[in-house]
C-alpha cells in the first residue's frame, strides 16, 4: 500500500496526532542530520510558544503508509516556509511534498501574490533538482546544526563568585524567567507581564523537563542566563533550545556556564551526542562542532 496525504489535525494542543507526528519525527531521526532538518524537539518546541499560527494547523501535510507516518510538510510559526521529513524509505515523495507546500503554505499578499521559502538540505542533490525544477532559487539565508559529541566528562565551565545555575524544578520563578527571556532576545525595556502566559505555554509540552531548563542567578536573585535543554528517555540525544543571557551580563561565561551544565546532565543520563541549531562561535567555544548546512529555496508567483 502507498503512502497517502492527509491534513494534520486543525486543532491546537498536543493532541493524538501531535503525538503521532512527533514519534515519526524520533524513528526517522538521522544521526548525521544528513535528511531531516526539523527534529521532534522542534517541533514540540514550536507547539508550545504563542507566536504558532494555529488556525492554519489543517494545512500541514502528512503522508500515511497503512496509518503510520512516513513524512511530513510543515510550517513554523506561520505561512511563507516550508520544512520536510521524511522516512528515507519513503524519499519518492519529495516532489508530492514541495506541491503539497505551494498549494497549501505559501503566504499571500492582498494583490494575490504567493511567495514560500523552502529550508532543504545542502547535501540533498536530489531534492535541490526537484526544487530547482519546481521555480524556487537559493537565497543568502541558511540555517546551521552543530553537534556536541559524548567523549568523556563535559569540563563545567567557572562561574563569577555569587553566581549559580539553578533548574525550574528547583525555582520556577515565571517573572524572573520572563525577564531574562525578553532581555536575552535583545527586547526593549523590562519584560511586560502580559508575556508570563506564553512563558506558561512554553512549558506545557509533554516532553518539557523543568529539571532541564537551567538559569544562571545572579547574587541579586535575578535569572541572568538561560538555557533549555530537550531529552526523551527513549532517544541517545538531546537538543538546545533555547539559549539567552541578559545584555547586561553577557561576556562573563554565564551563557557557556550553563550550556555546558545542561549537556554534562544529559550525558549523564546516557545522551550520546548533543545538538543545536546554531553555527555561531559561542557554541564551538563549548564543545560544538559544524555538522550541516540547510539553505532556504525561494519562489514568488
Amino acid at each position: 500500500m502507498g503512502a497517502i496525504l492527509r491534513a494534520f489535525t486543525s486543532e491546537p494542543g498536543f493532541t493524538e496526532d501531535f503525538c503521532k507526528v512527533r514519534d515519526f519525527l524520533r524513528r526517522i531521526h538521522d544521526p548525521a542530520y544528513s535528511t531531516a532538518n526539523w527534529d521532534w524537539v522542534r517541533w514540540e518546541w514550536v507547539q508550545s510558544l504563542p507566536y504558532l499560527d494555529e488556525t492554519k494547523l489543517s494545512r500541514i501535510g502528512v503522508w500515511e503508509d497503512e496509518g503510520r507516518v512516513v513524512a511530513l510538510a510543515n510550517y513554523e510559526f506561520k505561512l511563507g516556509d516550508a520544512y520536510f521529513s521524511y522516512d528515507p524509505e519513503y524519499a519518492c515523495l519529495k516532489r508530492d511534498m514541495v506541491e503539497h507546500a505551494m498549494r497549501h503554505l505559501a503566504s499571500q499578499n492582498e494583490d494575490g501574490c504567493r511567495a514560500l521559502q523552502l529550508d532543504i538540505g545542502e547535501t540533498d542533490y536530489e531534492f535541490i533538482e526537484i526544487v530547482k525544477e519546481l521555480g524556487f532559487t537559493p537565497a543568502e539565508s541558511a540555517e546551521h546544526i552543530s553537534v556536541f559529541y559524548n567523549t568523556g566528562e563535559v569540563q563545567p565551565a567557572p562561574l563569577p563568585a555569587g553566581y549559580s545555575v539553578v533548574s525550574m524544578a528547583e525555582e520556577n520563578d515565571l517573572h524572573k524567567l520572563n525577564r531574562v527571556l525578553w532581555r536575552g532576545f535583545n527586547q526593549p525595556g523590562e519584560a511586560p507581564e502580559t508575556e508570563i502566559p506564553g512563558r506558561i505555554k512554553s512549558q506545557s509540552g509533554p516532553d518539557f523537563r523543568k529539571d532541564l531548563a537551567l538559569a544562571v542567578k545572579a547574587p541579586n536573585g535575578d535569572f541572568v542566563s538561560y538555557c533549555g535543554m530537550w531529552h526523551a528517555p527513549d532517544t541517545d540525544y538531546a537538543v538546545v533550545e533555547p539559549v539567552a543571557t541578559d545584555p547586561d551580563y553577557r561576556r562573563m561565561g554565564l551563557g557557556k556556564a550553563v550550556v555546558s551544565e545542561g549537556v554534562r546532565r544529559c550525558f549523564a543520563e546516557g545522551a550520546k551526542v548533543a545538538y543545536v541549531g546554531s553555527g555561531q562561535q559561542f557554541y564551538y567555544s563549548i564543545g560544538f562542532e559544524p555538522l550541516a548546512t540547510t539553505r532556504k529555496w525561494s519562489r514568488t508567483w
